[in-house]
């Protein structure tokens, strides 16, 4: 199955090289720093909004004083610790959570849609979630890792989505090096070698709601966001987004193609190996804190460059803020319409991502790449 190109014309997408020859035109592009600005506003708002709304509303006013006594050192009355605990200990840290997994996820998605060249592409393609499901699913069913208390799940999915990490370079990579078709092929087929263990797993569990924890996890949950979970998590998104906006001018090359890239002094085999460790390190960590979300990585690269073009230094500056906006929003309805139980973000980015996929689809003149 051959992979669609990135682009269909990369003069289109004013990504052509400069000094090629044409008297056409580039198409003007709107500023994207009054975009960015609105989205960094949209996303202090949301995560306002985020901690303050829930099964207990806190108000606003309430929201704010609550966060500046705790980040000046300010008193707080007795009357008000619970509201204040609610705040800071449980809503704060796993909001924050949602921005670090949703921005994360979509920086991840870019990357993987340039490392394979593939409009399919998502944060999981390379199997490293199903990886990830394994350790957290062996630790649900069969309680390995336990010395490590409660950080054995995220361990255990760290440490399997390295496993599968290993795995799929040393089945994908050949002389030519890792060329987007074997990477996606050996991807899709170490997945579902991992999923069918997770599935055993599930299967001889011994206890009926460990197979529903493990159900619950792999289709993507924040429940278990802690202060302690979210410094390792939030460091390596931002490495790994630093990394891919530093790395923008030569992902527009290699959406060119290989020989393309090697003309304008691109190594597309270092490039694709490079983008295969980022992105299977910033995908297993973020496995490893809040499951399988699916979506976000898939659908936030599309609608970006819908907006933006497919220029990446646009992308990637604005696809992690709009993704964290999203996953926020996504988490506050997962815990708030049917209350008192949660449902997986997996369930409503799903309901909410194959909607949009078709319309996306349906939209004339909208190609892999660009408009």
């Amino acid at each position: 199955m051959a992979s669609p190109p990135l682009a269909s014309s990369p003069r289109r997408e004013g990504l052509a090289p400069s000094g090629a020859g044409s008297s056409e035109p580039l198409p003007r592009r709107r500023p994207v720093l009054p975009l960015v600005l609105a989205l960094v506003v949209l996303l202090v708002g949301s995560v306002v909004c985020g901690v303050a709304l829930g099964a207990v509303s806190v108000p606003f006013p309430d929201v704010l004083r609550f966060l500046r006594a705790a980040l000046t050192g300010g008193v707080i009355e007795p009357a008000d610790v619970p509201q204040y605990q609610i705040v800071w200990q449980i809503r704060l840290p796993r909001v924050l959570l949602a921005v670090v997994v949703g921005a994360g996820l979509s920086a991840v998605g870019v990357a993987s849609q340039a490392l394979v060249r593939n409009a399919l592409a998502d944060p999981f393609v390379l199997g490293v979630s199903s990886g990830a499901a394994v350790g957290a699913t062996s630790v649900i069913t069969m309680g390995v890792f336990a010395s490590f208390g409660i950080h054995a799940l995220s361990v255990a999915a760290f440490l399997g989505a390295l496993l599968a990490t290993g795995v799929v370079y040393l089945a994908a990579r050949s002389p030519r090096g890792l060329t987007p078709l074997r990477l996606v092929l050996t991807g899709t087929a170490m997945a579902h070698g991992f999923t069918a263990i997770s599935t055993i797993l599930v299967f001889f569990a011994a206890h009926g709601e460990a197979a529903r924890s493990a159900m619950f996890w792999s289709f993507g949950s924040l429940g278990g966001a802690t202060w302690q979970s979210l410094p390792v998590a939030a460091v390596v998104v931002v490495l790994g987004v630093g990394y891919l906006l530093v790395s923008a001018r030569r992902l527009n090359a290699l959406a060119m193609g290989d020989e393309t890239a090697a003309t304008l002094g691109v190594d597309a085999t270092r490039m694709r190996r490079e983008l295969f460790v980022v992105s299977a390190a910033m995908t297993g960590v973020l496995v490893a804190v809040s499951g399988a979300v699916g979506f976000v990585g898939l659908m936030l690269p599309h609608l970006t460059r819908m907006v933006v073009g497919a220029d990446h230094r646009r992308v990637l500056a604005v696809a992690p803020l709009a993704g964290g906006c999203l996953l926020i929003w996504v988490d506050l309805a997962a815990r708030t319409l049917v209350p008192p139980e949660e449902l997986p973000l997996g369930v409503l980015t799903a309901a909410f991502g194959v909607p949009l996929f078709v319309v996306l689809m349906r939209r004339r003149g909208y190609v892999f790449g660009g408009r």
